[in-house]
């Protein structure tokens, strides 16, 4: 019970931190209508989230190796949630684009420290993974309609009111990390490092999840406004599109948990990037209110390796668990970024159609990357059994490594 309750809270939380990743993309086509960004200079909003993101997170989780930080996760909330708050109230490109990295320093802080918090509240369960990670991807979900409810009615000016989410998580990270700092001074769950790092099987899994960031944040950032264009609707159109979008992450990191209890973790990865190709060709290809159906093929595709990917990394790498979290976790939703304003260059040059296009080679290149991963063994299995087995209810090949000792 104390684990489910520790879960739960790390899991809203979670979902008041995303919702401020959630919250960029969505704010792009205000940005346009409001300020007449072009495809480009709204992109490199993105960008400057995703930069800052995909540079810090891998420092932050190299930090909590050497020492646990939970104080992070109250701290990083409130960052990221000021950044946004702020991001409407100034004219100046400048300032926008600091308000967005300060928004995405916010959340790069908080992903590996709360990554490591919950493989311990968790203790290796892939089940109680998958509902940490579902937290974040229903805030994702929330986030375009948050934005909408907010800064359509009254303008960018009202984007304060998108500081509130950042409050409430702070609070509910507290008791989570207090549950578990306790459970670190007993000893309670924890086991010990199953065996040697794989760096080389942890640079092909960062190398899928480079890939998919890339087709996920593409899509992200300009799936509103592409769903305007082919159905022809107006802001409505393209909040749906890409509400769709997110919150079917939230159906797919509960199915990806569930999938894991039955075939290993590499398996129903790579079939799940094989699905999300022939979704973001649907969703480039075809026509009219057919483009929301193929949304939720995506969606569901691209997130049903979320969090097992997050474990796969933490396995991998079971000496360096706030690192493999922070590059599994936090580069999932940030990296990708980078790409974004070669697609609005793409777009300003073409069409947006033709910007997307290449967006459907990216889960076919993540499927390739996983054939012939390995599975991680066991703990106390012989020989190394490839896990999990059906029927171990839900439990992960690994439990927590020893990940909350100091250096």
């Amino acid at each position: 019970m104390r684990r489910n309750r520790s879960i739960a809270l790390l899991s809203v939380g979670h979902a008041c931190v995303d919702v401020y990743q959630g919250a960029v993309a969505a704010l792009v086509p205000f940005f346009v209508a409001e300020r007449a960004y072009t495809y480009a200079l709204a992109s490199g909003i993105v960008l400057a989230v995703s930069v800052l993101s995909s540079v810090a997170q891998p420092v932050f989780g190299l930090l909590t190796d050497r020492r646990p930080l939970p104080w992070l996760l109250p701290v990083s909330t409130l960052l990221g949630g000021a950044g946004i708050a702020l991001s409407g109230l100034s004219d100046s490109y400048g300032v926008t684009l600091a308000c967005a990295a300060t928004a995405g320093l916010g959340v790069a802080a908080y992903h590996p420290e709360s990554a490591r918090v919950a493989r311990l509240a968790s203790r290796g369960s892939h089940s109680a993974m998958s509902v940490f990670s579902t937290g974040g991807n229903i805030g994702f979900a929330l986030a375009p309609l948050m934005v909408a409810a907010v800064v359509a009615p009254g303008g960018l000016r009202w984007t304060p009111l998108l500081g509130l989410p950042a409050l409430v998580g702070a609070a509910l990270c507290l008791p989570a990390t207090r549950a578990v700092t306790r459970q670190q001074a007993t000893g309670a769950g924890m086991a010990r490092s199953t065996g040697p790092d794989d760096v080389t099987s942890f640079v092909r899994l960062s190398l899928a999840v480079v890939c998919r960031s890339v087709a996920f944040v593409g899509l992200s950032t300009f799936i509103s406004l592409y769903a305007r264009q082919r159905t022809g609707g107006g802001t409505a159109s393209g909040t749906t599109a890409l509400t769709v979008l997110y919150l079917g992450g939230a159906v797919g990191s509960v199915l990806g948990g569930s999938l894991a209890g039955r075939w290993n973790r590499v398996r129903v990865c790579r079939w799940a990037y094989a699905v999300a190709a022939a979704g973001v060709a649907a969703v480039v290809w075809v026509p009219g209110p057919g483009l929301y159906p193929a949304v939720a093929l995506t969606s569901a595709g691209l997130y049903v390796p979320f969090s097992l990917q997050v474990t796969l990394g933490q396995d991998y790498l079971p000496s360096r668990i706030g690192t493999a979290s922070g590059i599994t976790l936090g580069l999932t939703v940030s990296v990708g970024g980078l790409a974004a304003p070669v697609i609005g260059t793409l777009a300003d040059a073409t069409s947006l159609r033709t910007a997307l296009a290449p967006l459907a080679l990216m889960p076919l290149l993540s499927a390739l990357a996983f054939r012939g991963l390995p599975e991680p063994a066991v703990p106390g299995s012989r020989g190394g059994a490839p896990g999990p087995a059906a029927g171990d209810g839900g439990r992960g090949p690994a439990v927590p490594a020893d990940a909350d000792r100091t250096r």
